[in-house]
Order: structure tokens, then C-alpha cells, then sequence
């Protein structure tokens, strides 16, 4: 895609606009594959290798019956293989879709480091950085939104998964 680009830069500008929107929406329509992923991502000031084994998505329910999205992604950060959790569901109040994962202490480099390499792999998939909050009892979370939604859509895996989840959480 990168010389297809190149050589649309070199048409002139009308063309590689044109380009672009078309690579855009074919990467929207789940085109993209999670296994075998690459990408170099910088975060907090470091440059990250992200390297993504597999993963999918499902259907889950709340203590309180409200429906969850569980995203699973198995990738390799710097060298530290993990399987990172991010689980969506509807906010109370507005009904936007929230994504929520918690940095884990027992990773390696303790969880300032986990919370690094879970927003580098965020970024590195959906091209935008998640906001990371810090607990007073020392607990990092991990916040994705609908943009961040949007972005794992462009991905076979977890595209159908979403779409559907987005259905039937919806209030229209």
C-alpha cells in the first residue's frame, strides 16, 4: 500500500487524496488480519515493537445483566508476551460505548510498564492513543472509546463481533 501511495503522491495531490479515502475504507471494513500484525509505535517517550499473535471478541453479561464486548488480543510488546483484556459496555447515562482494561502487577516491569505496552498495542491497532488513569490505591486503567471501536472494526476478526454488539446495545 505504501508504493501504491508513493506513486499516487507523485500523480499529484487530487490523486493521492483519492488513494488514501479508498485505502481508508477498505481498511474500515474488517480487511485487516490481527494475526501477524507489526508495528512500531512511540509511547511515553519510547519507541515499542508490537508484534500481535491472534485474538477475537465475545459476547459476556455484568453482574447486572447489562451486555458486555470482551476484546482478546494476544500480542508480544518489547519481548513480553500477554494476552490483554479490554472490556466495553455502555455508559449508564449517555449509552457511548466505554472500553476498560487494568494494568496488571504481576506483569513483567510491574504495572506502569504493562499500562506502556497495552496503550502502545491500542495505538498500534487503531491508530489512536487511549487515555491511561492512575487510582489512588495504585491500579492503572486503561480507557478506550468509540473511536478506538472504530479502529478494531477495520480488523476480520473482531469486525463482525462489534458490529453486532453495537447493534444490540444501541437505544434507536
Amino acid at each position: 500500500m505504501e508504493y501504491i501511495l508513493q506513486r499516487a503522491e507523485k500523480a499529484g495531490k487530487e490523486v493521492y487524496e483519492k488513494v488514501r479515502e479508498i485505502i481508508e475504507e477498505g481498511r474500515s471494513r474488517g480487511s485487516l488480519k490481527l494475526e501477524g500484525f507489526e508495528k512500531k509505535v512511540k509511547v511515553g517517550g519510547r519507541e515499542h515493537v508490537v508484534k500481535v499473535i491472534g485474538g477475537g471478541a465475545e459476547f459476556d453479561k455484568s453482574e447486572g445483566g447489562k451486555p458486555l464486548l470482551i476484546i482478546r488480543i494476544t500480542a508480544e510488546v518489547d519481548g513480553v508476551r500477554r494476552e490483554y483484556k479490554i472490556t466495553y459496555s455502555r455508559h449508564v447515562r449517555t449509552n457511548k460505548a466505554e472500553g476498560r482494561a487494568a494494568a496488571r502487577a504481576d506483569a513483567p516491569g510491574g504495572r506502569k510498564a504493562d499500562a506502556e505496552r497495552l496503550s502502545a498495542l491500542v495505538e498500534a491497532l487503531t491508530g489512536r492513543r487511549p487515555r491511561v488513569y492512575r487510582m489512588r490505591d495504585g491500579t492503572i486503567i486503561i480507557m478506550c472509546f468509540r473511536k478506538h471501536l472504530d479502529g478494531f472494526k477495520r480488523y476480520a476478526e473482531l469486525a463482525d463481533v462489534i458490529e453486532r454488539w453495537l447493534e444490540e446495545t444501541s437505544r434507536r
